[in-house]
């Protein structure tokens, strides 16, 4: 099972059993929906023969690797006012939840193989339909424990359930230097044109490169870690070009198996974020934050977006199946509707 809630806040080991079997019907009819049309896709020689595996893609420390899956951009997908070129060096980086994994490896757990409609290939495909006009790169936990407790150890402190502790930014290691790096090392082993360099000033930062950031479920604590980081970056000249590239970042129903900062509630971080220009995005489900069992997410949540606003951004944000029970399948569907 993903995971009980006061253990791991995304997924609930004691009620996940008779989740699936309730939902079990509807997802495998969604989960073959989309098979039938990745299957029509790969017939007509789209996105399935875009997307690229590349395992253990080392960071900025080379004994710190993750592996990676690249969505090549739809040629035809940049928007009219820019030439293919313009938009070649955009990019978004998704960060996936528990129980997620390659499709092969999620067929083998009996957890993983009822959500095979969310696999890192699957997801990879729904996101390259939400940006057509950038590269999307799925970065994969570099740690399973149990095979479904996601565990980003290579960009922020956690334990072997993936419960974050976060660090401010640090000059030679951290979330940003690993980030920057595995990009570069990806893009270099992908063959991409005007890669992005692993570290230095203005000049190793190619010319229209942009980054947007999506976190998901056990997947934002990396989102997190980042905020920590960013005035510390910011002031790196080292760092402070990659990170001015950042032009968004979405949280999509944060959840880890911390007792609290699901959400960042930090002030002086907060007003940093704020500052920073980069649009932010919170899309919550009832299934996080209305969970009266863990009824500091949803306070959490809203003092992230409150405070935001009382320093001048203004975060889009949204309650997702706002009517509906809350349920593991709407908690993936935010994957979708975001």
């Amino acid at each position: 099972m993903l995971a009980a809630r006061a253990v791991a806040a995304g997924f609930a080991l004691t009620t996940v059993a008779e989740t699936m079997t309730s939902v079990a019907a509807t997802t495998s009819s969604e989960s073959r929906g989309l098979h039938l049309s990745a299957s029509r896709d790969a017939r007509c020689g789209s996105p399935r023969q875009r997307l690229q595996k590349l395992l253990a893609v080392p960071g900025d420390n080379p004994s710190l690797a993750n592996d990676l899956l690249l969505l090549r951009p739809d040629a035809d997908g940049h928007a009219a006012s820019e030439t293919p070129e313009k938009s070649r060096n955009r990019h978004v980086v998704f960060f996936h939840g528990d129980i997620q994994n390659f499709q092969e490896e999620m067929a083998l757990q009996p957890e993983g193989s009822q959500w095979l409609s969310w696999s890192l290939e699957q997801v990879a495909l729904i996101l390259g339909r939400r940006f057509p006009d950038r590269h999307v790169w799925v970065v994969r936990a570099s740690r399973m424990y149990l095979h479904k407790f996601s565990c980003y150890h290579n960009f922020v402190e956690s334990n072997m359930f993936g419960a974050p502790e976060h660090l401010p930014y640090q000059p030679d290691f951290g979330a940003f230097h690993h980030l920057r790096a595995l990009l570069s090392h990806g893009m270099e082993r992908a063959n991409l044109p005007n890669a992005l360099q692993p570290q230095g000033g203005t000049d190793s930062v190619p010319p229209g490169f942009s980054l947007a950031l999506v976190g998901f479920s056990k997947g934002c604590v990396v989102l997190n870690q980042m905020v920590y980081e960013l005035a510390g970056a910011r002031a790196d000249p080292r760092m402070s070009h990659f990170v001015k590239r950042i032009s968004d970042m979405y949280w999509l129903d944060g959840g880890h198996p911390g007792g609290s900062e699901t959400w960042v509630t930090d002030k002086r971080v907060l007003r940093e974020l704020a500052s920073s220009g980069v649009s932010i995005h919170a899309h919550v489900t009832p299934y996080e934050v209305c969970d009266p069992m863990r009824a500091w997410v949803g306070r959490e949540h809203g003092h992230f977006v409150k405070t935001l606003e009382e320093f001048g951004a203004c975060p889009s944000k949204k309650l997702h199946f706002e009517h509906e029970p809350p349920s593991i399948e709407n908690h993936f569907r935010v994957i979708q509707e975001f």
